[in-house]
């Protein structure tokens, strides 16, 4: 492979660095929050946010007047996406059944899909409010059925921010807590004198939100390892700088350490890529953010063919992966790892984080080698169950599950079948012996 970096972010060893500070912090504030409760997590939201008032949760009066702060152009902008959201996340519903089948005369086995029975939805809101997030979490849940849905918000400027708040009340929250960062997951996981503690975490944001949840997994469970965003353009001469340009910027503002790269078998479009970058951080009024993502984290990739813009888009596994080049569904063929696809220039990994119905809660870190991105399955746990009608078939299933038991050594679970095939097949089996097999077989 000729590969090129024209381009490159920190090294590996400086990210590892950040990482071990960054799992200090988080286990130490954990450790807080379970010794303190309350009083921990009313610590840590002065400590971080600045913030703090008698109860976190708001009120069903608190939430309504906050809703009459939004505009009527913003409420219908958030129901607008809301129902796009629910749209599609109702037809992924669908396609999750529950299943019965008779495998032998007698013998029936199924499976059911049961909700998550309460679930913590995280909306960040540091440096940008995530009202997106909202939809994402709390309203995929509730397509979903789940019957307990508590969402968190930091304060925005010391108060609770008002469209976030509609989009979580409209997505279906049943508590909404003032709590940002790592004090948030925390409370949720572990619980508090005053908040319940819930079976899973789901939603994106900062490092240490991400790590929060990494070190609670097991506690409860998680949707995703859902760090800074990734942005991957993979394209070709089809497209030009200005467009490449401004949808890595778009994402790179995201923070300060937003990784955003370009692979390209072009060297003129990389080279225009970069001077355009360079043009747009001089206007960009959010240039301050993006300028150090792309400094510290932007790359960009030369290739001499497609199989290896492939190759490597593949090995990188990136969040968002914009694809424009002359064979884009080539690209949705072969791709195997990433959090989601954005096919051709009409497409923007904006419209995905927004507004167009897929859920923008991604796999970042490499995940998404070994998972896809927050859906409506997340909440949904698939449960077997078995039956054995007959004593036909309770012989049957007990021979073989006696023998293969005491194969293993396992002579106490060759007993359970054993006891059946005296009860219901009238076999005189020897205690602590296998089940032989009948002369008919």
């Amino acid at each position: 492979m000729a590969i090129i970096y024209l381009k490159s972010g920190r090294s590996e060893a400086d990210k590892a660095s950040d990482d071990l500070r960054i799992r200090a912090t988080v286990e130490a504030t954990l450790t807080k929050i379970e010794k303190e409760g309350d009083a921990g997590v009313r610590a840590l939201s002065l400590q971080f946010d600045n913030f703090e008032r008698p109860d976190f949760r708001l009120s069903p009066s608190e939430i309504t007047a906050l809703m009459q702060k939004v505009s009527t152009r913003d409420m219908d902008d958030i129901k607008f996406a809301q129902t796009q959201i629910r749209r599609f996340a109702q037809a992924q519903r669908a396609t999750m059944t529950d299943v019965e089948i008779e495998t032998l005369p007698g013998v029936i086995l199924g499976h059911k899909n049961i909700p998550v029975q309460s679930v913590g939805c995280y909306v960040p809101g540091g440096k940008f409010p995530m009202v997106a997030s909202a939809h994402m979490s709390v309203l995929t849940a509730t397509v979903a059925g789940v019957p307990r849905i508590v969402a968190s918000a930091p304060p925005v400027n010391g108060e609770p921010h008002p469209a976030i708040v509609a989009a979580m009340h409209l997505g279906g929250a049943h508590e909404i807590y003032v709590l940002g960062g790592i004090q948030a997951v925390g409370a949720m996981a572990i619980g508090t004198q005053t908040i319940e503690p819930v079976h899973m975490l789901v939603g994106p944001g900062n490092a240490f939100v991400a790590e929060a949840k990494r070190q609670l997994y097991g506690r409860v469970g998680i949707d995703l390892f859902a760090g800074p965003t990734e942005t991957m353009i993979i394209c070709d001469d089809t497209v030009d700088g200005e467009l490449c340009a401004t949808d890595l910027l778009g994402q790179a503002e995201h923070g300060y350490n937003s990784p955003a790269c370009l692979i390209t078998n072009s060297r003129k479009l990389a080279t225009e890529t970069l001077a355009e970058i360079d043009r747009l951080l001089k206007i960009l009024p959010t240039a301050e953010t993006a300028s150090a993502s792309w400094r510290d984290f932007g790359e960009v990739i030369l290739c001499d063919s497609y199989d290896e813009m492939l190759a490597v888009a593949n090995e990188m596994a990136y969040e968002h992966v914009q694809v424009m080049t002359d064979r884009d569904d080539w690209f949705l063929t072969h791709m195997q790892s990433y959090g989601a696809l954005f096919l051709g220039p009409r497409t923007n990994v904006a419209n995905g984080d927004k507004v167009i119905g897929t859920n923008h809660t991604l796999p970042t870190k490499k995940a998404g080698r070994y998972t896809g991105g927050l859906w409506v399955g997340k909440f949904l746990k698939t449960h077997s169950y078995q039956r054995i009608t007959t004593d036909e078939a309770a012989t049957t299933i007990g021979e073989y599950g006696s023998r293969l038991c005491m194969l293993e050594g396992f002579v106490g679970h060759a007993e359970q079948c054993n006891i059946r095939l005296r009860r219901y097949g009238g076999r005189n089996i020897p205690y602590g012996t296998a089940a032989l097999p009948r002369a008919e077989d």
